[in-house]
């Protein structure tokens, strides 16, 4: 998992120390002042490099230079930022993180990082990685809410939740809607399916064959039918019985078939639902982060979840897509069995790409 952008970042630590390397005698030696000619005159700029005198009368020449040594700070200044940022800005957007987030981060590393004083025996890598690692952290966390907190707290208003899916076709979104069904089912919570892919009748068998497997119930009508009707049907069946949630699938769609997402518009306002969740493969990378803005901008999304995320060697996807849209990542697929579903923390993927 996430191989392709670990390997990377260990490159771009070597490129950091290599950069630090070729400067350190300059800076250690003694302090350095530049002098720059603007408008005819000269006018001295920062020093880079503060000395702290700590030595004291008695003490040996190796001491007095070993406490100077020890004592001394650098101001990380911009000219260094500015040798190894693009190479980590490649490496980013080869690893399939949106452009937009690589230029925020990228920004926040400079707002952070210039004028910043090390001290002689901090290495800058570490001090650049650790940074990176916050500012991922921080990204991952935008509009970050609580599905299980959610869902406890929404049922004490209303029964039932109702839970629609959206996405392109071949994108595991089925299969995830069972993941999502068993996970309810082992917290205590009652679960009926909604066959609202109408437009396959393949979609309808697999979801029966998953309703099957769980021992849920599924409401269907026939292929071709209207899929807000079926999801209407599976609401009021719900409410009938008492059931907590609806689940409902809706057909596979690209956001460029105008009428596709008329139905989904027509889905949404006839049967309210509460989340409406996009789905779509982590290793889709950019191509899925801009069908989740899409599909934000065409019809409105709440969160997204990500399959097939033991895959990816990059991770640009589960990266990108909460900052891109607003909304969360709230589950990531790690696996094809039913219990293969993971709820999303920054923390979980920061060690899986940093450690």
């Amino acid at each position: 998992m996430f191989k392709f952008l670990k390997n990377k970042l260990k490159s771009f630590r070597r490129k950091i120390e290599k950069v630090e390397e070729e400067t350190a005698k300059a800076e250690i030696v003694r302090p350095v002042k530049e002098v720059r000619a603007e408008k005819g005159a000269e006018e001295e700029v920062e020093v880079k490099v503060k000395e702290v005198e700590v030595a004291k009368p008695r003490i040996g020449l190796k001491e007095k230079v070993s406490a100077l040594v020890l004592r001394r700070e650098i101001i990380i200044d911009e000219g260094k930022l500015d040798e190894i940022l693009p190479e980590l800005e490649v490496i980013l957007l080869e690893s399939d993180v949106a452009f937009e987030v690589v230029e925020e981060i990228s920004s926040k590393l400079k707002e952070r990082l210039v004028g910043r004083t090390k001290k002689i025996g901090e290495r800058l890598s570490d001090i650049v990685l650790s940074e990176l690692e916050s500012i991922i952290r921080d990204i991952l966390d935008t509009n970050r809410f609580d599905f299980d907190a959610y869902i406890k707290d929404a049922l004490k208003q209303k029964k039932p939740l109702n839970i629609i899916f959206v996405g392109v076709n071949g994108t595991g979104k089925t299969t995830t809607i069972a993941k999502l069904a068993k996970r309810m089912m082992d917290q205590g919570y009652s679960v009926v399916l909604a066959a609202g892919d109408t437009f396959r009748a393949g979609a309808i068998e697999q979801l029966e064959e998953h309703a099957s497997r769980l021992g849920v119930r599924l409401i269907k009508h026939k292929a071709g039918a209207d899929p807000a009707a079926v999801i209407y049907d599976a609401i009021r069946h719900a409410e009938s019985k008492g059931v907590d949630v609806v689940l409902a699938d809706t057909a596979g769609r690209m956001h460029t078939k105008k009428n596709l997402i008329d139905q989904l518009e027509k889905i949404k306002r006839v049967t309210k639902p509460d989340l409406t969740i996009f789905v779509d493969e982590s290793i889709a990378g950019n191509d899925a982060v801009e069908r989740a803005r899409m599909f934000n901008e065409a019809v409105g999304i709440d969160g997204s979840i990500l399959t097939k995320l033991d895959a990816d060697p990059k991770g640009g996807a589960a990266i990108s897509i909460s900052y891109i849209t607003g909304n969360p990542v709230l589950f990531v697929g790690v696996g094809q069995g039913y219990d293969d579903l993971v709820k999303f923390d920054s923390e979980w993927l920061i060690k899986r790409i940093f450690d």
